[in-house]
């Protein structure tokens, strides 16, 4: 007889777990998460680390880039994230200007992150420089995954979406920017749009884990934004991300059938709706005997309908 699952399986998941599933040659799965809900599906699902990813300034707020976001966001959704997953480790981005101002804030931030925000990990983009950053935060205890290649809070420095490390320069300073992560003391870094080889080159030459997107399946493993895997938006999907599900056919089929319903009188019916004996109801009304004009001075009573 099954005793349940073991303490391994139900305890939070830690970047010591992560290390000895990157060690075991294990691809490792990751997930943007925006709210308890999700959490808990993705969580159930067996998904290792979950990235409350300043993303969500685009797909869950509407902002135009991920410069808008800040820590108060951030912590908000991070806490829901936590509140939904029990096993998987939650990584929250640090948003625009919250790190690499003064090595002061930096920390402060990602302790914010940490105790208030109940986030295992913090995220933050740049290599060589934000090298200095990974190394204050990290001996402060707090755990850091890095993030190079395209770095979206510098989408504007860059001139947009655009693949990195394309040219020799580019490439060499990816790499070094990687180096420089790791000797900083991050336990992983993703690697965003990156060919593929380059993406693998690298992977190859660090001693944690890579994950990439938009960086081939050469990384130690993949992390893609939620709301593109499951086909929550009619609008461009990038050409690294893959649909696994249909929503916004699904909901927005729903919805149509909702409306139809609620417009016809069909919705609620039968099935959705309470009832309750007839006799309180009488009662309620003032339609029993006693509530008869011709019984007010016998009861001493006044019918209740003549206070509606």
């Amino acid at each position: 007889m099954s005793s349940g699952p073991s303490p391994e399986q139900t305890a939070r998941l830690t970047i010591a777990s992560i290390a000895r599933l990157y060690a075991a040659g294990e691809r490792i799965a990751m997930l943007t998460a925006y709210d308890y809900p999700t959490a808990r599906t993705l969580d159930a699902a067996g998904i290792p680390m979950l990235l409350v990813g300043d993303s969500l300034g685009q797909v869950i707020l509407g902002y135009d880039s991920t410069v808008r976001v800040t820590m108060t966001e951030m912590l908000h959704h991070t806490k829901a994230v936590v509140r939904g997953a029990k096993r998987a480790l939650v990584v929250a981005d640090m948003p625009f200007l919250s790190y690499g101002v003064t090595p002061e804030a930096s920390l402060e931030n990602a302790g914010q992150l940490m105790s208030e925000g109940g986030a295992g990990a913090v995220k933050l983009e740049g290599g060589e420089r934000s090298a200095r950053t990974i190394e204050t935060i990290v001996r402060a205890g707090i755990p850091v995954m890095g993030h190079i290649g395209l770095t979206p809070q510098s989408i504007h420095q860059l001139g947009g979406h655009r693949v990195q490390g394309k040219t020799r320069e580019a490439g060499r300073q990816l790499l070094a920017d990687a180096l420089a992560v790791q000797q900083a003391g991050a336990f992983a870094v993703v690697l965003e749009l990156v060919p593929e080889q380059l993406a693998a080159a690298v992977t190859d030459r660090l001693r944690i884990p890579t994950i990439g997107i938009g960086a081939g399946a050469g990384c130690s493993g993949q992390v893609q934004v939620v709301t593109d895997l499951l086909g929550m938006s009619d609008e461009f999907t990038p050409k690294h991300a893959r649909h696994y599900a249909e929503l916004f056919t699904i909901v927005k089929s729903a919805a149509e059938a909702y409306r139809a319903d609620v417009a016809a009188g069909t919705f609620p019916g039968p099935a959705e709706s309470i009832r309750m004996d007839a006799g309180t109801l009488d009662e309620i009304l003032g339609r029993t005997a006693l509530d008869r004009p011709e019984m007010v001075e016998v009861s001493r009573g006044i019918p209740l309908d003549r206070d509606l």
